[in-house]
């Protein structure tokens, strides 16, 4: 009915505002008779392919209000927030337990641990060096898939061959090369975002995609986890080796199952025109864009320092919840419990910060992100129990996806839409260096004698001057705007 009659989904949402009961009636059954007609066209058909299932989910009530394209995008971060989530939780269990021993080759637990960081920081690094590279070459026409496809496909390939890896050392290469295509598929899939929705709905689309992000990435986890339990470190009816491919192998066939409607009908809609570049001139032109920010783009210099400060104190309480815990002697499975508990709540946050961006303007949402921040890291001063610990893991749940899909979306519509790749390139070194200052306020304190309560109280710094130049970069005028 609805393709029939050529309203816009948008058109549809206007007339669905309206005050009229009968007009809100006629929509819905509308919407379900379109529903109801996809399925017979289906089963007529026999199309019960993937892309017939995607088409169907398109059609629920719950994503009604996105574009096919809109929808696609958003799908993404439903199946990479899946290999995130492991890398946060089981990951780091199985190498541990490849590595640390006193046959030959393995490692000591301390040598383990510091390893595992050295790897994080290498990833790191090579992201904060190849973000920006990889943004200006696929800012080019028709460049921007060729290079989301390869570096998703790359790290889809490198989660099924983690599984398999049986030594230490080899672990870890995979792992960070994983990571390095992971992060790097994510620096294209941003600045896709101005391709695949309007100025005015990229708050929404945004916020959707870390809300079904979030509860999506459950799914495989929940499976890994079983997988994890069924192993020799818990029941012990799997192998090690088996439980590991188990858990990298569903995540895998997650994130690619999930990845294919956008690979299908994504379309790059802005971008330069295409010439044969030097890899000399690709640096300079980073260096030439960075020097137009700090001088003459003020609104875009000045966000990235706000953001840089408030989501370095985003990271930092994420990366450290469970030391948090610890360091209070609270009971460890309902930390965890707490936390798995709080993605649920960051579902529902984002869904709820999603909504308000249709009357709200970006800046305004971020701000209200930014004060809860700092009254939860002013409340870590109390924290003394397992309850007081589930009320914070439920304040960083309320905000902490909502206040990066806001940032990502508002930072979307501040830079030159044909060069989105290159300056979420750029964007990405300060949001994959996130946690960094924050984790060396943390050690400063600790090894100076205070608690972890007064650690995390300091963060607030972060938020307060956060908050300050997120409010000088709103009254800057956009590049070329007197």
């Amino acid at each position: 009915a609805r393709q029939k009659s050529g309203r816009s989904p948008v058109f549809h949402r206007r007339l669905d505002g309206k005050k009229s009961r009968s007009c809100k009636k006629y929509f819905e059954y509308q919407e379900i008779y379109a529903t109801l007609i996809l399925h017979d066209k289906i089963k007529e058909s026999g199309d019960w392919s993937m892309s017939g299932l995607f088409r169907a989910l398109h059609r629920t009530k719950v994503f009604r209000n996105l574009t096919e394209q809109e929808f696609a995008w958003v799908l993404y971060d439903v199946g990479n927030s899946a290999f995130i989530m492991l890398a946060c939780s089981l990951i780091p269990i199985w190498f541990k337990s490849l590595a640390i021993g006193t046959g030959p080759g393995k490692i000591s637990s301390d040598q383990a641990t510091a390893y595992y960081s050295i790897a994080i920081a290498i990833v790191t690094v090579i992201v904060a060096l190849i973000g920006p590279v990889c943004g200006v070459l696929a800012d080019h026409k028709d460049k921007k898939k060729i290079f989301f496809t390869t570096t998703a496909g790359l790290g889809i390939a490198g989660c099924v061959l983690n599984g398999f890896a049986t030594s230490w050392v080899l672990f870890l290469v995979i792992y960070i090369l994983t990571r390095i295509c992971y992060n790097a598929s994510l620096t294209i899939y941003d600045s896709m975002l101005n391709d695949v929705t309007t100025e005015e709905r990229m708050d929404e689309v945004s916020s959707y995609g870390y809300a079904w992000g979030y509860l999506g990435s459950c799914i495989p986890f929940l499976i890994a986890l079983i997988a994890y339990v069924l192993g020799p470190d818990m029941v012990g009816v799997l192998p090690d080796s088996v439980s590991k491919i188990i858990g990298f192998g569903v995540t895998a066939l997650w994130w690619l199952i999930v990845t294919l409607p956008l690979l299908k009908g994504y379309r790059q809609k802005n971008y330069v025109e295409t010439k044969a570049v030097t890899v000399g001139q690709t640096f300079g032109k980073i260096f030439g864009t960075l020097k137009k920010i700090a001088v003459s783009d003020r609104k875009v210099f000045f966000f990235l320092i706000g953001f840089f400060l408030y989501i370095d104190g985003v990271g930092t309480i994420i990366d450290n919840c469970i030391n948090i815990g610890t360091d209070l002697n609270l009971n460890t499975v309902g930390q965890v419990v707490f936390l798995l508990a709080t993605q649920v709540v960051a579902f529902g946050g984002s869904l709820f910060f999603a909504k308000l961006s249709r009357k709200k303007d970006t800046v305004s949402l971020i701000l209200i992100c930014i004060a809860g921040y700092f009254v939860i890291c002013l409340y870590a001063l109390t924290l003394r129990t397992l309850v007081h610990f589930a009320i914070l893991a439920f304040g960083v749940g309320c905000f902490q996806g909502s206040i990066q899909s806001l940032s990502r979306s508002y930072y979307s519509k501040i830079i030159p839409a044909e060069n989105s790749g290159e300056y979420f390139g750029i964007y990405d070194i300060f949001a994959k260096g996130a946690s960094f200052l924050g984790s060396v306020v943390i050690a400063v304190v600790k090894l100076a004698g205070g608690t972890i309560n007064v650690a995390v109280a300091c963060l607030a710094v972060f938020f307060a001057l956060g908050f300050v130049f997120l409010k000088i970069a709103d009254h800057q005028p956009m590049a070329g705007e007197k």
